[in-house]
């Protein structure tokens, strides 16, 4: 990298590295950041984390004289570049010199509502924004993007239907700005919680693999009735089909609180956490990093959906349809040592 271009690009790193310390934003490697420069798209490879863009190898630069053939042809540039971005494409199509992703847990509070565009558009009212019905990440996404801006080219925020938000801009002070300026608008305060039964819970991991999680917020998915009802109706954005070793979506639905170990451990002894109802959350201690940022993401947005919202859950043909594309993309990222 030149002298020339590492000057330009830091803002962009220092930008990254502030978003991803804020859980409510970025949760492990999720979301993701480009900048193009001189022919180039420079955007967060694939399995680093945000937090770690200033201290990292964070961003990979590609020749957009080659990416954007690629989306042309309708090939996914992220399957000819494995290390880039699954969300290349999107960087890509997108006409703003700096672009930003995040899987803000406001956001998606909302995005995953059926009534999400009506709502999202008294919220919203004012800003150069679009509403982008959920499609799978990478191509088909890309493309939908493409559609929407062709209507409204000014957007310079788009809510992803259960996904999460997309901001750009000419420089990153203006995407940084927008980005506060969205969050404010779209911050729901968390519903509060039981607090878990630590007695219960250690009892339960006691001479196990199993440890109570670092992050206290986790146990409202089982002593919060609201969230356990939410969780049990099916899947609500891509991240969960991250783990990939537990039959989904029973993952996501609490279990009874067993007096025995030997009860409960026999048959959900291989999942990477369970939800015990009324009780709290055990985390097997196996579960990587990025696996335990993503259930505190789950967490933190369950606890901002209202008992009343009407639910637009991923529907079973979008669930095998992340499967079969991008789901093992995900799972790459379980690996991920931070």
């Amino acid at each position: 990298m030149s002298s020339n271009n590492a000057a330009a690009l830091t803002p962009l790193l220092e930008l990254s590295a502030k978003i991803g310390s804020n859980p409510l934003l970025t949760q492990a490697s999720t979301g993701n950041a480009s900048m193009k420069l001189d022919g180039r798209l420079w955007i967060k490879a694939t399995g680093k984390w945000m937090a770690d863009a200033t201290r990292d190898d964070f961003l990979i630069p590609l020749d957009l004289g080659e990416v954007h053939p690629c989306v042309k042809k309708m090939f996914d540039p992220a399957e000819r570049y494995r290390n880039a971005s699954i969300e290349t494409a999107m960087h890509a199509v997108l006409p703003h010199r700096v672009v930003l992703h995040v899987h803000s847990v406001n956001t998606i509070a909302w995005a995953v509502r059926q009534d999400a565009l009506l709502q999202l558009g008294d919220q919203l009212d004012g800003l150069p924004w679009q509403w982008i019905p959920y499609v799978p990440s990478g191509l088909p996404l890309a493309c939908e993007i493409e559609k929407a801006l062709s209507k409204s080219p000014s957007a310079q925020v788009l809510v992803l239907g259960n996904h999460g938000l997309v901001i750009g801009g000419n420089d990153c002070s203006v995407v940084g700005d927008l980005l506060a300026e969205v969050e404010r608008r779209l911050t729901i305060p968390p519903r509060e919680a039981h607090p878990a039964d630590y007695a219960a819970l250690t009892q339960m991991a006691n001479g196990s693999s199993w440890d109570l999680p670092d992050d206290d917020e986790v146990h409202a998915l089982g002593t919060d009735s609201i969230s356990r009802r939410i969780l049990s109706g099916g899947l609500l954005y891509p991240c969960q089909m991250i783990f990939s070793t537990a039959s989904l979506p029973a993952l996501f639905r609490a279990i009874a609180c067993f007096d025995s170990k030997d009860q409960w451990e026999s048959e959900y002894g291989t999942r990477p956490f369970v939800i015990v109802e009324g009780r709290g959350v055990l985390i097997n201690e196996t579960t990587p990093p990025t696996e335990l940022a993503t259930i505190s993401g789950l967490a933190q947005v369950v606890q901002r959906i209202t008992a009343s919202a009407p639910i637009r859950y991923l529907t079973e043909a979008e669930v095998m349809n992340i499967s079969k594309t991008t789901a093992d993309r995900y799972r790459e990222l379980a690996g991920t040592a931070h």
